[in-house]
């Protein structure tokens, strides 16, 4: 409650402004924009949502300050212009009428923009891509640098006259003004290059614009990579240096810390803690005296409390956090915190949506972003029976769906606990928030009384016909894909034996030493479940190798994960053989014909099987023959036993039983 958490809670003012508290959602790319640039109405609905659940300050996503040369993105929104005004005012408005305060984060891409989108070549300080492999940009002129200035300003005094109650400038993450403060793209010689001064030059001269522009009451915020993490990068101590360029028009630092090449550390992995990144928040205020946000992995209300009352920052801010939960704050505030939907951070609905696909961002643990707990206010007109065979979390999300919206549910679970792959996977250290999913709908399934559980359970025909169902759902996942190659089932996962599937992996997890050093792990699958074993035992000093027969390793991987298993791959020495297929299994070797059609022997002395998931439908046969015939029951099929995916298709499938029961009648 409000009262446990005292520092979240306690109003705070800055320039004249006064925020209701310290939870700041931070801006966070959507694609949720109109093609030309407008907030769209989905948009718009979404901040609301979260201004309605008790956010204290939403700092709306980037918006371009220079069309076509700044542009960030097929839907980014636009303040460039006049004509994005009254979309604008639509938006301030909504939240303002929600009890919220919004600020807009305003920038430029620089080379961060692509020609393919805009069909201009990049710009920026230099001619220094802002990513591995990204396009050449050409370098500014001092004229036109001057002009990008303006523009800044012009779109600052837009957004206080849309009705912003803020203006944040963004000075980090590998956009134009990144790209002077940064050495690594920086390699001007010119006024604007070489020394810390000459390197924040230009972003001193788009703040002081900025305030200009604003005028002197109008809180700026200033968002910096306060450590760039990369070689040859800005420290944090170089950071501390070269903001006292800024400071004088700064009321408020949103402290981050990365660059595209090191993206695990802006968008975090989930291996990192709960607020890890508040030492350079608490740097940055002690060094200026300016009120400071921390971000960073936080999703619990006792850990940002605890960031508050040790002075470290003033703000805490949360971006995926409020997209898996916009009602984030008012749960802490009133004693719900147990019906928070933390976010796992796996990075895949967020961040791979929208960086890695170019669409618009969904969530893994919340399959309703946009539109919220909606389906709530629907109740079945006559009663409905639900029976759930499966207990991961796609037949958790579809049984807590449908209670929820009044049916009876039965829930029937083989093992003798909930949660699936999903509690078998959050066994490995680094996956340990994965579990935080499955902990939450069960308890979110415990406060439901026409929902029953049944543990260690078989799905008979005769236990399921004396349920009475009118739906059926077979949610009951799938399993490690064992290929017909020889040698693998004589060898997997048996007693004594070096060769397991990553099942087999997890359930040694307490029997494996702490230091492998000396001993090779040889891991057979380069996707995510492969990843995940060479995550655990390249740490602990194997000599790891993994096999994969497809071209690339890593392929589909949301972008964050992408770099960040490429930095622990290259920090541990991992040996990578892409173009590589396994042959047969031995007890203490795989044999494997490599790119170059050559059989060899890789030996171990552990071996990983990791060639996929296949779906598991033991019953669903049974089902389609007991009560599928006339169709007078529907029986869904969903999530992996369906086809194998993610634990978001399956989440957005389990809600997607309101579909059926408006289908069927039982919700007019």
């Amino acid at each position: 409650m409000k009262k446990d958490y005292p520092n979240i809670f306690k109003p705070i003012t800055v320039n004249r402004t006064t925020f209701k508290n310290r939870v700041v959602m931070t801006p966070m790319g959507t694609n949720y924009g109109e093609p030309d640039g407008q907030m769209s109405y989905q948009h718009i609905n979404y901040y609301r949502l979260r201004a309605k659940g008790g956010t204290g300050l939403i700092i709306v996503e980037n918006a371009n300050v220079d069309f076509p040369t700044g542009s960030n993105g097929t839907s980014q929104i636009r303040i460039d212009h006049d004509s994005f005004m009254p979309r604008l005012y639509k938006l301030t408005d909504t939240i303002h009428d929600e009890g919220g305060m919004v600020a807009i984060q305003i920038n430029h891409a620089g080379a961060s923009a692509s020609s393919a989108r805009t069909g201009v070549q990049p710009v920026s300080s230099s001619n220094v891509p802002s990513k591995d492999g990204g396009e050449e940009p050409r370098p500014l002129t001092k004229e036109e640098m001057e002009v990008i200035v303006k523009k800044y300003g012009e779109a600052a005094k837009r957004a206080v006259t849309a009705g912003f109650d803020a203006v944040e400038v963004h000075c980090g993450h590998s956009y134009l003004i990144s790209q002077f403060l940064s050495p690594i793209y920086n390699k001007r010689t010119d006024e604007f290059g070489g020394s810390p001064e000459n390197r924040a030059r230009f972003g001193r001269m788009v703040l002081e614009e900025v305030r200009k522009q604003v005028g002197p009451f109008t809180p700026i915020l200033c968002r910096i990579s306060a450590d760039e993490m990369l070689p040859g990068g800005n420290t944090l101590e170089d950071c501390l240096e070269y903001l006292q360029y800024f400071d004088e028009f700064v009321d408020v630092y949103n402290v981050s810390a990365g660059l595209n090449q090191s993206l695990q550390y802006q968008i975090d992995s989930n291996c990192y803690a709960d607020g890890w990144r508040s030492y350079m928040a608490k740097a940055v205020k002690e060094k200026y005296g300016k009120p400071v946000i921390t971000m960073g992995n936080i999703r619990s209300p006792k850990v940002a409390n605890e960031i508050l009352e040790r002075g470290d920052a003033d703000f805490i801010g949360i971006g995926r956090g409020l997209i898996a939960d916009p009602d984030w704050v008012n749960k802490a505030e009133f004693g719900c915190e147990d019906d928070i939907r933390k976010c796992i951070s796996c990075n895949i609905g967020c961040a791979g949506n929208r960086i890695g696909n170019n669409r618009p961002i969904r969530c893994t643990v919340n399959p309703a972003v946009l539109e919220g707990e909606e389906y709530r206010k629907l109740k079945v007109n006559k009663a409905c029976n639900v029976v759930v065979i499966g207990g991961g979390t796609t037949g958790m999300e579809a049984a807590c769906t449908a209670a929820e919206v009044g049916c009876s549910v039965f829930l029937i679970e083989k093992a003798d606990h909930l949660g699936g792959l999903a509690v078998e996977i959050s066994k490995f250290p680094d996956k340990n928030r994965l579990r935080d999913f499955p902990d939450y709908l069960e308890r979110r399934m415990a406060k439901l009384h026409n929902l029953h559980t049944f543990l260690s359970t078989d799905a008979t025909p005769e236990f399921v016909k004396s349920l009475n169902p009118d739906v059926i759902v077979n949610a009951t996942g799938s399993l490690p894909l064992i290929l017909p190659i020889p040698g693998l089932k004589e060898n997997v996962n048996k007693e004594g034996g070096k060769v397991k599937t990553v099942l087999g992996v997890i359930d040694n997890l307490p029997n494996y030493p702490e230091d492998l050093t000396g001993k090779k792990a040889v891991i057979v699958g380069g996707g995510a479940v492969g990843l995940d074993v060479v995550e655990y035992f390249a740490p602990k000093g194997a000599d790891t190798t993994v096999i994969e027969m497809m071209p690339a390793i890593g392929a589909g991987l949301d972008p964050i994960t992408k770099v960040s298993i490429a930095d622990l791959m290259k920090k541990y020495d991992v040996h990578q053989r892409p173009s590589t297929a396994l042959q047969e299994v031995q007890p203490d070797c795989f044999v494997v014909k490599n790119p170059d059609g050559e059989i060899e022997e890789v030996p171990f002395d552990y071996g990983c099987i990791c060639m996929g998931l296949k779906s598991n439908n033991p019953v669903l046969d049974m089902l389609n023959e007991e009560f599928g015939e006339d169709g007078a029951i529907e029986i869904m099929n969903i999530g992996d036993s369906k086809r194998q995916r993610r634990i978001i298709d399956g989440t957005e499938e389990g809600r997607n039983i309101i579909r059926v029961l408006e289908k069927r009648g039982f919700i007019d």
